[in-house]
């Protein structure tokens, strides 16, 4: 760039001659390169001025230019971008061991209304409110009487609601197809199912999504278009499945239950055959959670996966199993009951006089608290711990359901010794009965941990990690077979199936703290047969209670027993068990035909 000097040479020279001051043509020049330079910087603001005006007035436009489209298109639901995106809407089936289809999709139908199109908006709205008595008539007259131009009536129509609507003439209701989740089999299987929901829609269909139970766990698998003709095969068997939930409601209503929960797994694999919560619910029409108060009391809360319990006397075998494998005892030796065992201002009771001392097999038979301490004490609440841990009875099971993935059993965080001692026959620690079952199925098929599993498995064993010997697990189902033959379990005898198991009964917490003096969890957990076990049930009743023998009963024995060897009688032939029957010699079978 070429700068003219202020003071230009020839120009001050001529000046001087003629006696003219030369600092004049240094301002001259000055105010010439001013004038320039305010020149340059003020076409460069109009530049920017108008470029940003031209912006302000495109963005403008393009709102405006909307905004006239919208004006003047027909209403209709936002869709995605894409052109070429699409609701995928299908979802694969679920069907249970056998085949049997436990949920599915249907062709159905949405009704929406375009008010601003509609001939006669009040008799439409009283019309509908006939048809669909849960619709309010006030809110039908203010939606199609207002300035909206959609409104969603319904979101699915059975074809008798369709044609009923259509009866109306009203050419302002509209259909769209739209697939929607069926559960044949209604309340069966309702906590294992859980349910679904709509996602993304439009009139012309609605996104499936799982809300809970097994479609939430595996939803992305249900809706992988690559896997949706490929059906989820559970492990639950529906006849099982049916029959459980019958004669568990049964037994509840009999036994004045607040509540019931059943378990039924095979103890080599894990699978759950059949698990069932009472009172449940109708996932064709799931109900709303509830939003204050004990959220136990609403049907959808899951009492067998969900339900944190004391289970009272049913933990003592555990502490016979570590007590036996770790060779302190065997099932003759003599175990001190003589009582109360005295801890601080704490003292430990039996429920009868047991005299001084019991068997092994007796503290178990009998249910001696005194005794189950004192064993539990020899052992030390380190090695309690590393056993209960090994069972799975600390942290969340790996079930495949949403809601029990988080729910962990409540233990003691300072694990002292009269914990170690309270512990030992089921007090001061809670679990859920998914996880005793899973603890009794470890104990009874030979020492080995299996996982629970809501899912068909191709092999017989499932097998994990060793957590006690097979002799102590023969000794074990000795000892839950001689508690049902002359012991506190003396109802849950079936003929023909060799059942054994251990009761439990632990008084009901105060959600204030303490424990109520007339509320109890009454546990049975059981399996069949002893002599060599397939099957683990564990039954649990919330607040039962029966009149017999002359007063009121509210132990296992009493209430959760016989409910459960109803059970194993209906059950047994529908998992083809034959009973056994003398024989001379041997072991005979009777013929059972599928």
């Amino acid at each position: 760039m070429i700068r003219t000097p202020l003071r230009p040479l020839a120009r001050v020279i001529e000046a001087r001659k003629h006696g003219e001051n030369p600092d004049g043509i240094e301002a001259a020049e000055r105010t010439k390169r001013n004038l320039a330079t305010l020149q340059k910087t003020r076409k460069r603001a109009e530049a920017r001025l108008t470029m940003l005006g031209l912006l302000f007035f495109l963005g403008f436009a393009a709102v405006g230019g909307k905004m006239a489209v919208l004006a003047m298109s027909e209403p209709k639901e936002p869709r995605m971008a894409l052109s070429n995106s699409q609701i995928y809407s299908q979802r694969a089936d679920i069907i249970d061991r056998n085949g049997t289809v436990l949920a599915t999709n249907l062709i159905t139908t949405s009704l929406y209304a375009q008010p601003h199109i509609m001939i006669n908006p009040e008799y439409a709205a009283k019309e509908l409110a006939k048809i669909f008595p849960d619709l309010k008539l006030e809110k039908l007259m203010e939606q199609f009487t207002g300035k909206r131009r959609f409104v969603w009536v319904r979101k699915k129509t059975s074809p008798e609601q369709q044609q009923r609507v259509h009866n109306i003439g009203e050419p302002g209701l509209l259909f769209g197809p739209r697939e929607m989740r069926l559960y044949p089999n209604g309340a069966l299987a309702a906590h294992i199912l859980g349910g679904t929901g709509f996602g993304k829609e439009d009139v012309r269909a609605a996104e499936l999504i799982g809300v809970a139970g097994v479609e939430k766990f595996f939803d992305a698998r249900m809706r992988d278009p690559a896997q949706v003709d490929k059906p989820l095969q559970l492990s639950i068997d529906l006849t099982v499945q049916a029959t459980t939930r019958r004669v568990l409601e049964g037994g509840m209503k009999i036994m004045e239950a607040k509540g019931a929960a059943a378990v039924l797994m095979d103890v080599h694999t894990g699978e759950v055959i059949s698990m069932v919560s009472l009172p449940d619910f109708d996932p064709n029409d799931r109900p709303a959670p509830l939003v204050k108060g004990d959220q136990s009391d609403s049907p959808l809360f899951n009492r067998a996966a969900q339900g944190v319990y004391e289970l009272g006397s049913t933990f003592k075998l555990f502490t016979a199993a570590l007590a036996l494998d770790k060779g302190l005892v065997n099932e003759n030796t003599m175990i001190n009951t003589r009582g109360p065992i005295k801890w601080g201002k704490f003292k430990i009771r039996d429920f009868h006089n047991y005299g001084s001392q019991l068997s092994v097999m007796d503290v178990i038979v009998k249910s001696s608290n005194i005794g189950t301490a004192h064993m539990a004490k020899d052992i030390g609440g380190k090695a309690q711990k590393k056993f209960l841990g090994a069972l799975g009875l600390l942290e969340p099971t790996k079930l495949e359901l949403v809601e029990s993935s988080h729910i962990k059993p409540l233990a003691p965080s300072n694990w002292s010794e009269l914990s170690t001692m309270t512990i030992s026959y089921g007090h001061g620690i809670a679990a859920t009965p998914l996880h005793l079952a899973s603890a009794y199925a470890t104990l009874s098929n030979g020492g080995y941990k299996v996982e629970p599993t809501l899912l068909k498995t191709d092999s017989d064993n499932l097998h994990g990690a060793r957590v006690l010997s097979g002799e102590t697990s023969k000794t074990l189902m000795r000892m839950l077979r001689n508690v049902v033959t002359r012991g506190t379990a003396s109802f849950g005898e079936v003929k023909g199936y060799s059942v054994g198991g251990k009761t439990g009964s632990a008084d009901k917490p105060k959600p204030s703290g303490g424990y109520y003096d007339d509320r109890v969890i009454a546990t049975f957990a059981a399996t069949f047969p002893t002599h060599d076990p397939q099957y683990v049930l564990v039954l649990t009743l919330d607040e039962p209670s029966i009149q017999a023998a002359g007063e009121k009963r509210r132990t296992a024995g009493w209430t959760a027993v016989p409910v459960a060897a109803e059970l194993i009688t209906r059950l047994a032939p529908v998992l083809n068990m034959r009973p056994e029957v003398a024989g001379s010699g041997k072991v005979q079978y009777t013929q059972v035909k599928n």
